[in-house]
């Protein structure tokens, strides 16, 4: 959520910059910036009309150890009065404040400087390719095919089951699913991430705290019994660890990360770019978290694209590194890095991971702030990132390390795998 101040301050700028999202927040912004001035006016009428509280009711305990029954009666009268316009002047502010937080939950995160302009995801800029194009054998299959060749996943029992975009993992496929999923989080820890295991579901006020609510409502399970959300990825509970903090001191560098199944509705996904393991309803993925002092924030993010890329290239994988067009940057994003894998046997990107950074959007939603050398209090920065999301993973290694001999197992799973091939 952008805050009040830079509104205030920055308003031709917010604009201007939400443009490169396609969009024209101008009669938003201007309706926010109105309700703020209401806001501020009733705000400084109800103090005033405390600090003539406050004076008179010593005035009347005066007049009464002065004998002047009459005029303390009369101003207790004056009280009576004052305390009623208080009162009205105290709801229309509590109504200005929510419907201010109501307008600012419509408005995005400026798009950060080197964003560029754009419209979806054709308009995303290349930043970075590393390896090759892998020749398959003759025969190769995409792995949808390998899955059932090797009995590794069964997309026709999770269907049974639950529904179309729920598999079931088995045998090896299990094991390296989870092998995976151990490797990712061994690595993170050498980053100096420490783990966390997080609830699967969370609560409104965490849901609206990362930003999921109220943009992304309709592709979140609700169980409307509880009043609770199932978590799109494990960003929403490990940020909203540190909902409602004030970090001591300026010393801080916190790095959390976890691993949880993702839940995700995505409603309207369907057709042959989405078939297997390409978009599923329940995935699992390994979630990093920063929490930064806003000076660190490049630095912070650098570092998680250089984790990113590190798991890959132990992973043998073909990749490419974009940045986002505002157009395709996510709503509470101020600037995101999609990492795509190249899948051979389907002949397409696979999308794998995004490091994004929030700047203060997050922050402001979430109360998150520490306490200046000075003693002020400061919004930190959030950034996250997937490292890494398993479905896309799992594809991309099946399809590009299978040979006729059956599917290779990259060596720095082994230890995890406890088996070099599948076949």
């Amino acid at each position: 959520m952008l805050e009040m101040t830079r509104i205030r301050a920055e308003r031709n700028e917010i604009i201007e910059g939400l443009k490169k999202r396609n969009i024209d927040v101008t009669e938003t912004i201007d309706a926010v910036l109105e309700k703020d001035q209401q806001w501020r006016a009733a705000k400084t009428s109800m103090e005033s009309i405390a600090s003539e509280l406050n004076k008179i009711a010593k005035e009347i305990g005066d007049l009464f150890r002065q004998g002047k029954a009459a005029e303390a009666e009369a101003a207790k009268t004056k009280t009576s009065e004052l305390k009623q316009e208080e009162s009205s002047l105290k709801t229309q502010v509590d109504e200005l404040e929510a419907a201010i937080t109501e307008l600012l939950y419509q408005i995005p995160n400026v798009p950060n400087a080197l964003v560029k302009a754009g419209k979806n995801e054709e308009d995303n800029e290349t930043v970075e390719e590393v390896g090759t194009r892998k020749p398959l054998h003759e025969g190769a299959v995409p792995h949808w095919e390998l899955t059932k060749q090797y009995n590794l996943i069964d997309f026709e029992l999770g269907v049974k089951v639950t529904g179309a975009g729920f598999p079931i993992y088995r045998g090896k496929g299990a094991k390296l699913q989870r092998a995976l999923i151990q490797f990712f989080l061994d690595e993170a820890e050498k980053a100096g991430y420490e783990e966390f295991i997080v609830p699967h579901v969370v609560n409104e006020a965490s849901a609206y705290g990362t930003g999921q609510l109220p943009d992304k409502e309709g592709q979140m399970y609700y169980i409307p019994e509880d009043d609770l959300y199932m978590i799109p990825t494990a960003e929403v509970p490990l940020t909203n660890i540190y909902r409602d903090v004030l970090l001591p001191d300026e010393s801080f560098s916190i790095k959390l990360t976890g691993y949880t199944p993702c839940f995700r509705r995505e409603a309207g996904s369907y057709g042959a770019h989405v078939r297997g393991l390409n978009r599923l309803h329940q995935f699992d993925k390994v979630e990093i978290v920063r929490i930064e002092h806003p000076t660190n924030t490049d630095k912070a993010l650098t570092e998680m694209i250089d984790h990113v890329k590190g798991l890959l290239a132990k992973l043998g994988l073909h990749y490419r590194v974009l940045r986002l067009c505002g157009g395709d940057t996510g709503f509470a994003s101020a600037m995101t890095y999609d990492f795509e894998v190249y899948s051979a046997a389907q002949e397409k990107w696979l999308e794998v991971s995004s490091c994004s950074r929030f700047d203060t959007f997050q922050a402001n939603r979430l109360k998150l702030r520490f306490k200046t050398a000075d003693k002020k209090n400061q919004l930190v920065h959030t950034l996250n990132g997937s490292a890494l999301a398993l479905p896309r993973i799992m594809a991309a290694l099946m399809e590009n390390h299978q040979t006729p001999e059956g599917i290779e197992i990259p060596e720095c799973l082994h230890k995890y795998t406890g088996f070099k091939v599948i076949n």
